[in-house]
């Protein structure tokens, strides 16, 4: 009914970089926020960029700002993370997530199964 579907994970040396991407099927009136969440290794989720419904604002963590970059496609309901100038710090499992709107503005948030991002040195 509701799917979220990671690709792009795998692994990268430092200073590389990776695209991950996110396919949403969602059967909502409009797909609001969207972005992406990270966990890595013994450390709890963290945000690490959202973007907007309309895709014109987005938020990033102090930790990527100059270094990724989140974007969208409205019409096939696609989220997309461009990460560059990796880092060690950067290895987790990357959750993709999408905020469903109703008709009258209710939400209800949906998240992916995560694919996992490891940059070596």
């Amino acid at each position: 009914q509701v799917r979220l579907v990671e690709s792009g994970g795998g692994f990268v040396q430092s200073g590389g970089s990776l695209s991950l991407s996110c396919a949403v099927s969602i059967s909502f009136h409009a797909v609001g926020s969207m972005g992406w969440y990270r966990q890595g290794p013994g450390k709890r989720r963290e945000l690490v960029a959202t973007i907007s419904g309309s895709g014109e604002s987005t938020t990033y963590s102090d930790s990527v700002k100059g270094r990724f970059a989140v974007s969208k496609n409205n019409n096939k309901n696609t989220v997309n993370l461009q990460m560059n100038s990796l880092k060690s710090e950067d290895t987790a499992v990357y959750y993709c997530y999408v905020q469903g709107l109703g008709l009258y503005g209710e939400s209800s948030d949906y998240w992916g199964q995560g694919t996992q991002v490891t940059v070596s040195s």
